[in-house]
C-alpha cells in the first residue's frame, strides 16, 4: 500500500504536522545549495516534483512549510543549471559520491520487525564506513557526513574533491570492491606445499594446502581471514553444529558432509593459515567468509546501487519522511552504536490522538514499549505519525 491509499483526514494530519515542524525547525541545506536540483512527493501527489533550485535559504523554508511534503529530496550533483528541465540541459558539475544502506538490502532483514532491521543495517553501515571507507580507502572524517534516512537505513555522503569527478563506470568499481564482487581466490590465497616426495632422484610436491593471509593484513586479504577464522569459531562452540551450518545457507546433506570433513585437525591447521585442498571446505569457507564480510549495497543483481548513480536525489538532513515521521538524522561514527532511530530522530510530542489500527502492533518507541490491539487506540502524535504515514492505522 501507498499514501495515496490513506483516508484524507490521515493524509491531512500528517500534513498539518509537517507543517507544524517546518514551521520550529530548519533544515540543513547542502553546500553550494543554489547549485542543487531539489524535489518533493507531496502527501496525496502522483509522482515526484522535480527540476527545482533555489538561491535562497528563506525560499526554501516558505515551499517546506506551503507544500508540507511528505519527501524532500536534492541532487548530489552540482549543475549550472538545476532548474533545467532536462539533464542534458543542466550542465554536470561533479557529484558527491554517496552510499545508502537500506534494510531491503540485506536478505535476513526480511523476516525481521522494523526495529530488528534497524539494527542489523546499522551493524553493516558501520563496517562500511568504518572497514572500507575509513580504513581501506582512505577517506577523511571531515570529508564525511552520515545520516540515518528516516526510513529504513543510514546514508553516507563522501564530499573529497578528489572524487567529485568520477563518472558511473569509477563508481561503480568502488561498489565492485565493497561487495566483493569477482574477488579472486588467488588473490587472496596462495598455495602451499605441506609434503614432499622423491622419485627417481627428483623432489614432488606430495601434499597442498592454500595458504591463508595472517587477520592482520590490510584490504581483503585479512578480511577473508578474519571471517573465515570467525566461521570456524561459531561453527566449533556451537552445540550443533549442522544447524549452525544450515544459518549459513548449506543444505542439510551438505551439512553433514561437512561437519563430517572438519575434523579437530582440519580446524587446527586453518587456525593455523592453512585451508584444505577439501573443495567442500574452500568452497564454503571462501564464500561465506566474503558473504560474512562484504557489504550488500543493493537489493539484488539487477538493482543499480545509489553509488554508481552521478545524478541521483538523496533525501534532505533534517527533512522529514513521509512514511515514518522520522527525522533525516545526522549521526556521527563515534555516536553510531547508541544511536537509537526511535528515540534520536523522532520530532513529534506526546499529544494523544485517537487511531483505528487495521492491524495489532507492537514497537517501542521514544523507549516506551507498546503492544497495541487492532481496532481503536488513543496514542502519542508521534505513534500516530509513525503509524498512519505505515499505512498500519488511521486517524478517527
Amino acid at each position: 500500500m501507498n499514501e495515496n491509499q490513506s483516508p484524507r483526514e490521515s493524509l491531512e494530519f500528517l500534513k498539518n504536522r509537517f507543517r507544524e515542524y517546518y514551521e520550529t525547525n530548519n533544515v540543513e541545506l547542502p553546500d553550494r545549495f543554489g547549485r542543487r536540483e531539489f524535489a518533493f512527493v507531496l502527501f496525496g501527489g502522483k509522482g515526484m516534483i522535480r527540476h527545482l533550485a533555489y538561491n535562497k535559504k528563506t525560499d526554501i523554508k516558505e515551499v517546506l512549510i506551503d507544500k508540507s511534503p511528505a519527501h524532500t529530496y536534492y541532487s548530489s550533483a552540482y549543475y549550472q543549471k538545476p532548474d533545467a528541465q532536462t539533464m542534458q540541459e543542466k550542465n554536470w558539475m561533479g557529484a558527491e559520491l554517496i552510499f545508502d544502506l537500506d534494510s531491503d538490502h540485506i536478505p535476513e532483514a526480511k523476516n525481521m520487525s522494523y526495529t530488528e532491521s534497524l539494527e542489523v543495517v546499522k551493524k553493516e553501515f558501520y563496517k562500511l564506513v568504518d572497514d572500507f571507507l575509513l580504513n581501506d580507502f582512505g577517506f577523511e572524517e571531515k570529508h564525511m557526513d552520515l545520516y540515518f534516512s528516516g526510513g529504513r537505513g543510514y546514508h553516507c555522503h563522501i564530499r573529497d574533491p578528489k572524487i567529485m569527478d568520477l563518472d558511473s563506470n569509477e563508481r561503480r568499481e568502488i561498489v565492485d570492491y565493497i561487495t566483493g564482487r569477482d574477488l579472486k581466490e588467488s588473490l587472496v590465497f596462495h598455495e602451499h606445499i605441506t609434503e614432499r616426495k622423491s622419485y627417481g632422484g627428483r623432489v614432488f610436491a606430495g601434499g597442498k594446502s592454500l595458504k591463508m593471509p595472517t587477520p592482520d593484513e590490510p584490504g581483503w586479504r585479512g578480511r577473508i581471514s578474519r571471517g573465515i577464522l570467525d566461521i570456524v569459531n561459531e561453527i566449533k562452540k556451537s552445540d550443533n553444529p549442522i544447524e549452525k551450518l544450515q544459518e549459513y545457507g548449506v543444505k542439510s546433506s551438505d551439512a553433514e558432509k561437512l561437519v563430517m570433513d572438519l575434523s579437530d585437525d582440519r580446524i587446527n591447521r586453518i587456525k593455523d593459515g592453512l585451508l584444505d585442498q577439501s573443495k567442500t571446505i574452500r568452497k564454503f569457507f571462501l564464500n561465506n567468509a566474503l558473504r560474512k564480510t562484504a557489504v550488500s549495497m543493493s537489493a539484488g543483481e539487477t538493482d543499480e546501487p545509489v553509488t554508481c548513480d552521478v545524478k541521483r536525489l538523496i533525501r534532505l538532513p533534517a527533512s522529514l519522511h513521509g512514511k515514518t515521521g522520522l527525522r533525516v538524522k545526522r549521526v556521527t561514527l563515534d555516536k553510531l552504536d547508541d544511536f537509537n532511530p526511535l528515540r534520536d530522530a523522532v520530532v513529534f510530542d506526546e499529544e494523544p490522538v485517537k487511531v483505528e489500527l487495521n492491524q495489532p502492533f507492537k514497537i517501542n518507541m521514544k523507549e516506551k514499549d507498546f503492544n497495541l490491539e487492532k481496532g481503536e487506540q488513543k496514542i502519542p502524535t508521534y505513534l500516530a505519525v509513525f503509524l498512519i504515514g505505515r499505512n498500519i492505522a488511521n486517524i478517527i
